[in-house]
């Protein structure tokens, strides 16, 4: 699952938007907030994006899966290849950060967006 596709798929998602930040990650948020972060350059790592707490110990111990560096203590992980997971497994990560997130967002800013989003 290319750069590309990733962003196709995280801006599929209500409300999504994408933002260059840190001068070369593409960073994508709702309501103002990231679910998942990808570099333009390639480096160490591919894609990171949150998940809940059970995930995270699960995930971290596979190989090509480590805690996300700035953000592993908010229950996010990188992937260091595109290989590290299925893309289909890849897809549904992506969707449940955004949920996470969008869970997390005030009522005010749910409500900003039109209350849609998290399925």
């Amino acid at each position: 699952m290319g750069v590309e596709r990733v962003r196709r798929y995280c801006l599929s998602f209500p409300h999504a938007t994408e933002q260059v930040q840190w001068v070369d990650d593409l960073v994508f948020k709702v309501g103002g907030k990231m679910f998942a972060v990808t570099p333009l350059e390639p480096r160490g790592v591919y894609l990171s994006f949150k998940c809940t707490a059970e995930e995270f110990g699960d995930l971290t111990d596979l190989p090509g899966i480590i805690p996300a560096p700035y953000l592993a203590r908010a229950q996010w992980i990188a992937l260091e290849r595109e290989d590290a997971l299925p893309a289909a497994e890849i897809k549904r990560l992506l969707r449940k950060s955004y949920d996470l997130v969008f869970a997390k967002l005030t009522k005010k800013s749910r409500t900003a967006l039109g209350g849609g989003g998290a399925r």
